[in-house]
Formats: structure tokens, C-alpha cells, sequence
């Protein structure tokens, strides 16, 4: 048999039983056989590899391990020097055969790594590591508004060391850079509070891969306990993380439903789930989505009701415009 590597043209694609195609990809790779039809597939996006499939006939075979290591020098190609990859629990032996290591695991899906992702992460912030009666704080940001100022001041008021986690992934009107900074200039103030970046290991349902589930819900209660695993496995005892804090939410179901899952894992890691409620403005309990509402409408009066001094000196300049594209779609608080 004469394999060899391509990257497929579009719409070029075969079925696989029990998976549906993604079209949000840096690169689709394939495998023929002699006649032509495609055996073997995998695609790229960013560091995630995905809809990775190898027909029936042909997985005993070295396809599998070549697909996957093409799929790999294409990411360094691309500056990428970490990978992760989705599977079924009862299929990540595959990778760790590969020099794959695993994350963690839910009933339905299995998240591994390739590279020192998650040591060299924590190598990283190691100088932060503080021990006592810590907390931590995931937020995104979108931006930061006085909501998420008066959490993370009455969380450190509570707690000897607050850690707050800004979502790296760049799925939001605001990019990370803009979020990140905004939120250590918003917690200046608090002499026990550390400001972080999640890095890859805070899992957003954007970049979560659901075509091996075929069930939307399904994915989204796998993308959430494979979120909380992270937390508690390895952000939670490397900084000594006792309580995590989140706002009471009355609007966004999602977020909620997120809420109550924290409620139910966390203490299986001795970790307290801590619940604020929401501060309010005239226009009821403030948040990310009332800021981008009132700037896609150019209204810049009562911004200053809904975030502090910090962030309305970014809104009203001009690194906002050249900076922040505002898109609806972007939900993200």
C-alpha cells in the first residue's frame, strides 16, 4: 500500500460512524489508499487536534501514529509548541502511546496532552504560589466592570491570598491582552490578590469538540466537568486554593447550570464554592453584556455606573476603537 499525506481539498471527506464534521480548522490532513479513497483523517485547530479518524480496515495499521505526528509538525510549523486532543475514555491509550499524557477523564470524554504543557505552566507562576487559606477567582472579563471589582474585593477580604484566573482564550470582544490588563489595574488596590492567565486550562464550549458525542447538551455537561477537573486537579493545589468565588447569576442559564456543577464537584477536592450576589445599577445587576450593549450603541453616560475609573479611561480612548471589535455573538461576561 502507497500511503502519503495531503492536506484534503474542501467538501473532500469521508464517513466516519459516530462522528460529524467541524469546519473550524487550520489544517485537514488525509491518507489514501492505492485507489484513491480516503482512509485516514485529522485536523488541527490551534493547539487542538480533532476529528481524528482511521477506517476500519486500516486501524491496525501505522496510519494512525503517522496521522497524528503530521498533524503535530504542522502546529510547529506554526508556532505551536503544546497539543491537546479529545477522546473517548476507552480510546486515549492510543495517544499515550504516542507520548500523549492524560489530563483527565469524564464518563464520556478523555483530554490529553502533548509537551510540558501543564508543568511548565505552573513552573511558570511557581513564584506566586503562596500557602494558607487561599482563593481563586476564573473570570473572563469582557470587560471589566465594577460587578466583577466588588467579587473579587469581597472574596479577598475572606480569604489570605486570592488567586484570579483571566481566560486566556481569545473568544471575546475584548482580547485577552486588553482583559488581562484591565483587571490588574482594577484589583491594584488589594494587596492579597494575584492576577494570572488560565492558559490553555480553563475550557470554553468554543473550543470544546463535541463531533464524537452528536449531542449538544451531552457536550456541554462533558465541557464542564472536564473545566472543574482541571481546576481541581491542578490550579486548586498549586496554589493552596480552599474556595472558589462566582457571582450569583440570575440571567444566563448556561452560567448557572455551571454554577450548580461547582456546587456538586468541587468539595470532592476540598474545595468551597463561595456565591456573591450581584451588585446592581439602574438597569438592574450589572455585567459584562450591559457594557458592550451601551458601546454598540454609543452610549457612553452610564458607563460609569457599571465599571470603575480604570476601565472607562480604556472605553473612552482611542485604543479602545483600535483594539476592540464588538461583536453580538461574543456572550462571554
Amino acid at each position: 500500500m502507497a500511503n502519503f499525506l495531503h492536506r484534503t481539498k474542501k467538501g473532500e471527506q469521508q464517513d466516519f460512524p459516530g462522528l460529524s464534521f467541524e469546519a473550524d480548522v487550520d489544517d485537514v490532513l488525509g491518507i489514501k489508499d492505492l485507489h484513491g479513497r480516503l482512509v485516514a483523517t485529522g485536523s488541527r485547530q490551534g493547539a487542538l487536534l480533532k476529528m481524528i479518524a482511521v477506517d476500519a480496515e486500516y486501524q491496525s495499521s501505522e496510519l494512525f501514529s503517522e496521522l497524528i505526528n503530521a498533524l503535530i509538525s504542522c502546529g510547529y510549523q506554526a508556532g505551536i509548541e503544546n497539543f491537546f486532543v479529545y477522546t473517548k475514555p476507552s480510546q486515549y491509550h492510543s495517544f499515550t502511546a504516542l507520548n500523549f499524557h492524560l489530563l483527565c477523564t469524564s464518563e464520556h470524554v478523555a483530554l490529553l496532552e502533548y509537551g510540558r504543557g501543564i508543568n511548565r505552566y505552573l513552573q511558570q507562576h511557581a513564584p506566586l504560589q503562596r500557602v494558607g487559606d487561599n482563593g481563586g477567582v476564573v473570570v473572563n472579563c469582557n470587560p471589566f466592570t465594577l460587578g466583577h471589582r466588588y467579587l473579587i474585593e469581597s472574596a479577598a477580604a475572606i480569604v489570605d491570598w486570592l488567586y484570579v484566573f483571566v481566560v486566556e482564550e481569545n473568544c471575546s470582544s475584548f482580547p485577552f491582552d486588553v482583559r488581562f490588563d484591565l483587571v490588574k489595574k482594577g484589583v491594584a488596590h488589594l494587596s492579597n490578590v494575584s492576577v494570572l492567565p488560565t492558559g490553555p486550562y480553563a475550557i470554553s464550549q468554543v473550543t470544546f469538540p463535541d463531533y464524537f458525542l452528536n449531542n449538544s447538551t451531552l457536550a456541554r455537561e462533558q465541557q464542564v466537568q472536564i473545566d472543574i477537573q482541571l481546576f481541581g486537579r491542578y490550579l486548586a493545589p498549586a496554589f493552596s486554593i480552599k474556595h472558589r468565588f462566582v457571582g450569583f447569576e440570575p440571567y444566563c442559564a448556561t452560567t448557572s447550570a455551571y454554577n450548580n456543577a461547582l456546587q456538586g464537584q468541587l468539595p470532592q477536592y476540598e474545595i468551597e464554592l463561595c456565591q456573591f450576589a450581584r451588585i446592581e445599577s439602574d438597569q438592574g445587576a450589572i455585567s459584562a453584556s450591559q457594557v458592550r450593549q451601551l458601546l454598540m450603541q454609543h452610549s457612553f453616560d452610564n458607563l460609569s455606573q457599571l465599571v470603575p475609573e480604570t476601565t472607562l479611561k480604556f472605553l473612552t480612548s482611542s485604543k479602545f476603537f483600535k483594539q476592540v471589535h464588538l461583536d453580538p455573538k461574543f456572550r462571554r461576561h
